[in-house]
């Protein structure tokens, strides 16, 4: 039998990941941030929007992140136009998505807390789909449309 290739399932880890992402972040909208922090691969690259730079690896990232999280009170999040682009191999796959988490003002009345812009890099590894790069930015930090 030569080149026998097993077929790789893009729309099932498309929907893992998904997923993953959407446990993920509900737990950190409800005050426990430990599901992102425990799946963050060792070589970890992570771009903060509150940072200039880089931050590398899981221990660096993950005081990073405790350095400055608190429970958010998030009681809902839209997440929108998700697009995941999983590789031939079947062992990478990178989401985007927009998502709008929301608050109780002091009336008790939602309102938006913030519009990100997420980036995620999950790669399998051991079996388990890991984050080994995650981008978070502000929807609109630009007044005018630039592209430098």
């Amino acid at each position: 039998m030569t080149g026998s290739v097993m077929s790789v399932n893009k729309e099932e880890i498309s929907k893992t990941v998904l997923e993953l992402e959407r446990s993920f972040n509900e737990r950190w909208s409800g005050g426990d941030n430990r599901g992102y922090l425990d799946n963050y691969a060792e070589e970890i690259s992570y771009f903060d929007p509150v940072l200039k730079e880089l931050i590398v690896g899981r221990d660096a990232v993950i005081a990073h992140i405790e350095s400055l999280y608190s429970d958010p009170h998030i009681v809902r999040s839209e997440y929108l136009n998700p697009a995941v682009s999983v590789s031939d191999s079947g062992d990478s796959a990178v989401l985007a998505y927009n998502l709008n988490t929301y608050v109780l003002d002091d009336n008790g009345k939602e309102r938006q807390l913030r519009g990100w812009n997420a980036t995620e890099a999950y790669r399998l590894i051991d079996g388990e789909w890991r984050i080994v790069h995650s981008n978070w930015a502000f929807t609109q930090t630009a007044k005018d449309a630039i592209a430098s």
